[in-house]
Formats: C-alpha cells, sequence, structure tokens
C-alpha cells in the first residue's frame, strides 16, 4: 500500500513538473465585468490546483484594434489595470495583459507579470523599447504579414532594450482575404529565436473583418491548433476562454469555452 501511494506522488511530482514547464495563458478577450474575472479565474485556480499548472490570467483593458469604431473597447486603462490588480490581489495569478502605446508600458508593468506586444504593432520600435524597460517578460505576437524567422528583429529590439525575457507567439497568416492560415514551421523556425514559444489557438482561427463589420471564426479548430502546435514542439499556448463566448463582447466567435479548457490542458501537458 505505501509503495502504491509512493508512486501515486511520483506521478503527481512528474507530472507538475510537466505542466510548470510549459507557459499557459487563459482569459477573456477584453474586461466585460468584474463578475467575468472573478468566474474565469476560479476557474484558473481549480485547474492549477488539479493540474499543477501556472495558468497566466489574461484580459485587456483595451481592445484598440476592434474592426469597427463601434465595438466594445473595454474599460480603459485606470479601471481596467485595477481590476487587473485585483484579480491577483484575490487569487494569487500572474497576469498579462496587451498595450497598444509606448506610455501604457509603465503603469500596466506595475500591475502584469508579462506585458503582451499586439501582432499589428510588432515592429513599433518603441512600443517595443517601452515594454522592455519595464523589465518585465515580454510577448511579442507574430504579425500576421512576417514569417517566424523575421521575428529575430522584435525579439532583438526587446532583449537589448532590458526586456527580462522574450517570448514569441503565433497566431497565423494572412491568407487571401478575410481568412487565416496557420504555417506550423513557424514555431521551430521563432524556438532558434527564443526559448519560449507560444501558439495562440484561438485568434489563429479567426476570420478578420469577415462579419459585416465584425471579425469572426470557427472555435471547433482550437484544439486542432493547439495539439498541432505542441507537434511542432510549441512550449507555451495561449487561450481566450469564456464561459458563454457566443455573448461574449470580443472575438466571440474564437473564445474556447472555459468548461472545455482543462481536459485540453491536460492533454497538452502530457509527455
Amino acid at each position: 500500500m505505501e509503495n502504491n501511494k509512493q508512486q501515486d506522488n511520483n506521478m503527481q511530482g512528474n507530472r507538475g513538473t510537466r505542466a510548470n514547464q510549459v507557459r499557459l495563458i487563459a482569459g477573456p478577450c477584453v474586461i466585460e465585468s468584474a463578475e467575468l474575472l472573478d468566474t474565469v479565474a476560479q476557474t484558473l485556480v481549480d485547474i492549477n490546483r488539479r493540474l499543477g499548472t501556472d495558468i497566466i490570467f489574461k484580459a485587456s483593458f483595451d481592445k484598440a484594434n476592434r474592426t469597427s469604431l463601434r465595438s466594445f473597447r473595454g474599460p480603459g486603462i485606470d479601471k481596467g489595470l485595477q481590476m487587473l490588480a485585483d484579480v491577483k490581489a484575490n487569487y494569487g495569478l500572474k497576469l498579462t495583459t496587451d498595450i497598444h502605446e509606448a506610455w501604457q508600458a509603465e503603469p500596466a508593468g506595475q500591475v502584469v507579470d508579462i506585458l503582451q506586444i499586439p501582432a499589428f504593432l510588432c515592429r513599433q520600435t518603441d512600443l517595443l523599447v517601452a515594454a522592455a524597460k519595464t523589465g518585465k517578460v515580454v510577448n511579442i505576437k507574430k504579425a500576421q504579414f512576417l514569417s517566424g524567422k523575421d521575428m529575430r528583429y522584435p525579439y532583438e529590439k526587446a532583449m537589448e532594450s532590458g526586456a527580462k525575457e522574450v517570448w514569441l507567439t503565433e497566431r497565423g497568416n494572412c491568407f487571401g482575404y478575410n481568412n487565416l492560415v496557420v504555417d506550423f514551421r513557424n514555431i521551430p523556425d521563432m524556438k532558434e529565436i527564443a526559448q519560449t514559444v507560444v501558439m495562440d489557438c484561438t485568434h489563429s482561427v479567426q476570420r478578420p473583418s469577415a462579419g459585416n463589420g465584425k471579425t469572426v471564426g470557427d472555435r471547433r479548430f482550437v484544439p486542432a491548433m493547439a495539439l498541432a502546435a505542441k507537434a511542432f514542439g510549441a512550449n507555451g499556448y495561449f487561450f481566450e476562454v469564456h464561459p458563454d463566448p457566443d455573448k461574449g463582447l470580443s472575438d466571440a466567435a474564437n473564445m474556447l469555452e472555459l468548461d472545455k479548457l482543462e481536459p485540453l490542458i491536460e492533454k497538452l501537458i502530457k509527455d
């Protein structure tokens, strides 16, 4: 009996070691309400406890790149950062959020652990330098118009400007009108540049601006994107999640149902 118990403990320890080697990011696309943040954060805490993971909580205080002027953008930087700080205080989760302008780096860096650079802005030198100067980890999303090998230059800008660490994120490339395609060869190409390469499993299923003034997509393919990225050597995964995605105020068609996150993560952290 004692030997069996020890074996179970060893298996749990091995799973925890593997889980902690994989970077996991999850959360709603945009801050919609404190209630939504609490629901998602509590779920992430429960998953971390059960699987031995360390999921980083993500939500945007401002979606500055929405398709339409009439689209919901979020609560703004002051209220949004306070709401994210409340998540950290109440749930003990690490945080990430995206910034769109250089001046946002300093206040955001005082709250979050990782600053995310949006794909459209990954070549903006001032933005990268400002993020790096906070001394935080900087996660740079690969532009839809760049190859994996092209990410060497944004990476160097951030590293040489003082970033604690730089991650690179794959999120697909433009393919004709209103569509994206993922070339998974970008993952090993970017791993030659950065130690951490994240697969953005939800934005990669987008169909940009294809929904009569909004971006649409197909969340059915999110699990396949994640598992294919694992096969190509990704060591990080990013999911936008929501308890009722179709009611989400941003990226509704692409967010994964919150209750489907744990079984998918379990597959990803298995050896």
